[in-house]
């Protein structure tokens, strides 16, 4: 039989302190509490059996989550540490992830989902220690899961020399993930040099990447370093890679193998640089098609990394619409509910770039500080016909949606439980903490639960 492994628990809300620590037991571990970051030092420090943390993010003092996991990751032996937080972005998830996070989880955890976070956590050896954290931010917003996978990916990969591939369609936001690899990582105080290999002619384009002597050809009036030096210390992103001409693929391909490049006309010079490129196009299909070296795409392919379609992110597409509208500088506007569900329907099959575009024109020619669905000039903007047989209060805001929605499940999960609390929260995948609090908030106390002992503990329900 394994051994009871310790998990720390580190939260400063004694309720989801508890709820954790009662999934935790159920789970066959045995869960050791802090309610502070200072606590949870000091507990490690005590107990060398701790084999993970499930740390918060967001709390009181000085030493907030991110402080407590840079320290944890510090020391020898370091467990492996899960941030678990209610107020996920980008930064943070980012951020985490360098610092040498297992995983960046959004509250509430379910406990089929707690349960595999501890199975590969404990699976996992004692890490080394990770780099301080470094300033500045990153502009890759959105909380969906497909742009969550993106924000893990960017911060396990923010620290390496290793060449990154980012794929996806036109207008996701490659540049951006670009630039947010270089902003999070070691080489961030180095510069960030962006090529685009298709707005560049053929003939030029390895002076472009490469330099050139002065005189080495027509017009070279004098030294050009490149883009290769140009980045010395740094980031080289090569945009649009899928359309460099074949005979430049192989002097890439000699660049990243040798660390070497030679300027038109000159000698062979070492560079050190971080290379990431990007392109929409599908590089395996090239390769089979003989349009692109295999052998350049498996150098390339090292860490690669797909921007989803911003349809695949509806869960974005307001909170990006918001971002794009507070930058537009137009003064104080809004979206009003109707614009909001009109960018909801639309395929947007320009992806991120596309709804800029739209936002910062519906804000500069909207008449007063509301922007309505006319004002956004969406083609084709007509409700799908089956919206008709949705339920008429998902007309609601979506926080009234949710909670309508939310409150049909609890009842349905009380009801199959025979009003057993325990059960239903199982069924439910959250701690039987948080069913309570949103019994009480929908009044279901009453009429849903009964006076049924939950399972497995040692009170029965109030």
């Amino acid at each position: 039989m394994a051994p009871v492994a310790h998990i720390l628990i580190v939260d400063d809300e004694p309720a989801l302190r508890e709820g954790l620590a009662e999934t935790v037991s159920d789970l066959g571990h045995r869960p050791v509490l802090a309610a502070s970051g200072r606590e949870a030092l000091e507990r490690v420090a005590a107990d060398p059996a701790i084999a993970a943390v499930l740390l918060d993010l967001r709390m009181p003092g000085d030493l907030d989550g991110m402080a407590v996991l840079q320290r944890l990751r510090a020391r020898a032996e370091a467990p492996p540490v899960a941030v678990l937080t209610a107020f996920a972005s980008a930064e943070n998830t980012i951020e985490a992830m360098r610092l040498g996070a297992y995983d960046h989880l959004t509250k509430p955890v379910g406990r089929a989902e707690l349960a595999g976070l501890l199975a590969g956590m404990l699976a996992r050896p004692a890490a080394i220690a990770a780099a301080p954290a470094p300033p500045g931010a990153s502009c890759l917003i959105g909380t969906s899961e497909a742009m969550r996978r993106v924000q893990k990916a960017v911060g396990l990969a923010a620290d390496s020399d290793a060449t990154v591939l980012l794929q996806g369609e036109t207008g996701t936001g490659k540049e951006i993930a670009a630039r947010a690899l270089h902003a999070h990582g070691r080489r961030r105080t180095g510069p960030f040099v962006p090529v685009n290999c298709a707005a560049i002619p053929a003939d030029l384009l390895e002076s472009e990447l490469f330099g050139h002597l002065r005189g080495a050809f027509t017009g070279a009036t004098q030294d050009r370093p490149g883009a290769f030096r140009e980045a010395e210390g740094g980031t080289l992103f090569l945009d649009e890679i899928g359309d460099m001409p074949p005979a430049m693929q192989a002097k890439i391909l000699r660049a990243l193998q040798e660390r070497v490049v030679t300027p038109v006309g000159g000698r062979p010079v070492p560079v050190t640089v971080r290379v990431v490129a990007a392109t929409h196009r599908d590089l395996p299909r090239l390769v089979a098609e003989g349009g692109f070296r295999q052998d350049l795409f498996y150098r390339l392919n090292v860490v690669p990394i797909a921007l989803p379609p911003l349809r695949e992110r509806l869960a974005d597409i307001l909170a990006l619409a918001e971002h794009f509208l507070a930058a537009s500088g137009a003064g104080p506007k809004r979206l009003t509910p109707e614009a909001a569900a009109a960018l909801m329907r639309h395929p947007w099959p320009g992806n991120v770039r596309e709804l800029r575009n739209v936002i910062e024109r519906a804000a500069l020619l909207a008449r007063g500080p509301a922007i309505g669905p006319a004002d956004l000039g969406l083609a084709g903007d007509a409700a799908p016909a089956a919206e008709s047989a949705l339920p008429d209060w998902l007309g609601d805001d979506l926080p009234g949606a949710v909670a309508r929605l939310e409150e049909a499940m609890i009842r349905r999960a009380l009801r199959d439980s025979g009003g057993n609390r325990a059960r239903a929260a199982k069924s439910l995948g959250i701690q039987r903490q948080l069913l309570y609090a949103k019994i009480e908030r929908y009044r279901l106390h009453e009429s849903e639960s009964s006076e049924i002992p939950t399972e497995d503990v040692r009170n029965p329900d109030a």
